[in-house]
């Protein structure tokens, strides 16, 4: 007897048994149970799925000698034809071979023949969206008002290429991608069924270059265990499927959050050497990269990346000292050179050259970080420091908690303070609101305003300073701001407004009622001027006469020219 590859040897022979489609099954489970199984079924989705597997699942129930029942027996007749594939009453088609109108033509014939033995007779068709268009045509009718003892069967991994008409006649079902941590379960129950030790890690690489399909999974699996005679090694397994080491992306990952272009370059050399194919190794890190910014910024982790949860936890200790900005930065480069790799000519050099540009280029601070670092700047040259701290430079990791610098240079002082010490200032007197009066005195009380601002928040004193300080009464102060209201409204914000409050109050050293309003910018003369001529003249040539004396002489006006008033 052949060998039975085990894909077909464990394939599903309940619905219990298909792995992670229970959206699917469970309707169909209840459908069984409440007789409302449509006469045309849709099964859709990536390869190696199950959409054949669940079809032969369906007919076995439906034609079970215990049935229609929602497991099937597996020892009747009916059932065990069905999974031999020798059922005379359930047909299977590849619809890429037998596509033509003529052979539609026989099915639709064949059709209203009543089935040998079993309930139902099933038909089939396995990539049915090869069908020609006359194929489908012909199916139409049949498709719509079968007979009552036949039932159809499609599968397909292109729905789109299915007419409308024959998608309007189904009930469509949606096969989903297999995770890798189920493929990866899946995977360990079958080898301790056929007593294989493999490495765990050698079944997670397996489980993630099957791309979400169980069949491809299986493939790998016989294929290992064909090549191997003894005990089945990780390296075997990396060899043999010319893969690339888990370990490696994140030794190459560290590198490159480490900035040790040195180690890079050693690592593409030593990958290089070993034969591995540079633009699926930059696939890899893309993606590693994309899972580490994932874990770093979600708590629902174990949802968003699809590796086991094991590979999470370590990925969480390599970006725990990382910020998310050096992280969002490392990835948008990879991916933006995505094309770039693709079309090399000279994959390798490609390679080192996106790498050196990502440890040369510094992330750029968010527009928040950097108004608090310059307030930060601006504090320290008010008030500097006794002591600057030199710290070791590390392009993407944030430094971890430890001892104090050993290396402390002290800050050189001023020249002046070293022959004379200034003078200090005077303290101010605080504003009155009975002395503001005058324009000047209240353009003074503004600049002291925009002065006081300005120490704790420096980006906000440009904006206050473009406004005009107005007196109402003994207790109130207007500011009216000018423009497109850009700057009332970042003055009006919650915590900019209690700030400005705030120092008024100070200034005033009494409580001072604040309105806050918009103004028009008033336009300039030679502006106001103009649009005056232009109004004038807009007149002159709506007048009645001047209508007039165009309609009866026919003519056209050349200029019109405005009197200047006398000065007196």
């Amino acid at each position: 007897m052949s060998y039975l590859v085990l894909a077909r040897k464990y394939r599903p022979q309940t619905f219990a048994d298909v792995v992670k489609q229970n959206h699917v099954t469970q309707t169909l489970s209840h459908a069984i149970s409440s007789g409302r199984v449509a006469h045309a079924i849709l099964f859709t989705g990536p390869r190696g799925t199950g959409k054949t597997t669940i079809a032969r699942i369906l007919a076995k129930a439906l034609n079970c000698q215990q049935g229609p029942t929602v497991s099937p027996c597996n020892v009747c007749r009916s059932c065990m034809e069905i999974t031999s594939g020798q059922a005379v009453d359930v047909f299977e088609i590849d619809g890429a071979s037998n596509n033509s109108v003529d052979q539609v033509r026989d099915l639709r014939d064949n059709v209203r023949y009543m089935p040998s033995h079993s309930r139902y007779k099933i038909y089939i068709i396995d990539e049915v969206h090869m069908l020609s268009a006359a194929a489908f045509n012909a199916l139409l009718k049949t498709l719509e008002e079968p007979p009552a003892h036949v039932l159809f069967m499609f599968a397909t991994t292109e729905p789109q290429k299915i007419p409308l008409t024959i998608l309007s006649r189904c009930q469509r079902h949606d096969l989903r991608r297999i995770d890798t941590r189920s493929i990866l379960e899946h995977l360990q129950s079958l080898c301790t069924k056929e007593a294989v030790d493999i490495p765990p890690e050698s079944l997670l690489i397996v489980s993630q270059e099957a791309g979400g399909s169980m069949r491809d999974a299986l493939s790998l699996l016989d294929q290992i265990l064909s090549f191997s005679e003894g005990k089945i090694t990780h390296e075997l397994v990396i060899s043999l499927l010319g893969v690339i080491d888990r370990q490696f992306i994140y030794d190459f990952s560290q590198a490159v959050l480490n900035g040790d272009i040195t180690e890079i370059l050693n690592l593409l050399e030593t990958g290089y050497e070993n034969g591995l194919d540079l633009k699926r190794l930059y696939s890899s890190i893309v993606e590693h990269f994309r899972n580490l910014l994932v874990v770093k910024i979600c708590k629902n982790a174990q949802q968003l990346v699809d590796v086991p949860l094991h590979e999470i936890d370590r990925m969480q200790q390599q970006v725990k000292s990382v910020s998310v900005s050096s992280l969002n930065h490392i990835f948008d480069m990879l991916f933006s050179e995505e094309a770039t790799l693709r079309y090399a000519s000279l994959p390798r050099i490609a390679l080192e050259l996106v790498f050196f540009r990502i440890i040369q280029t510094r992330p750029a601070l968010p527009i928040d970080d950097l108004i608090e670092k310059l307030d930060l700047l601006r504090k320290e040259i008010h008030h500097p420091s006794q002591h600057l701290l030199v710290e070791e430079h590390r392009p993407y990791a944030v430094p971890e908690p430890g001892p104090e610098p050993e290396q402390i240079l002290p800050r050189p002082e001023p020249l002046a303070s070293v022959h004379s010490q200034p003078p200090e200032k005077s303290p101010q007197q605080p504003l009155r609101i009975e002395a503001l009066e005058s324009e000047a005195a209240l353009d003074a009380a503004l600049k002291r305003i925009v002065d006081k601002v300005s120490e704790t928040s420096p980006a906000l004193a440009p904006v206050l300073s473009r406004s005009k300080l107005k007196k109402i009464e003994n207790h109130t102060l207007e500011i009216h701001f000018f423009g497109n209201g850009f700057n009332l409204n970042r003055i009006r914000q919650p915590k900019n407004e209690a700030l400005l409050k705030s120092v008024i109050n100070q200034l005033f050293e009494r409580p001072i009622k604040l309105i806050i309003q918009a103004e028009k910018e008033p336009l300039p003369e030679n502006q106001v001027r103009a649009s005056q001529t232009q109004y004038l003249r807009q007149e002159a040539l709506n007048h009645p006469l001047v209508a007039d004396v165009i309609e009866i002489f026919g003519g056209t006006v050349v200029d019109i020219k405005i009197e200047k008033e006398n000065p007196s």
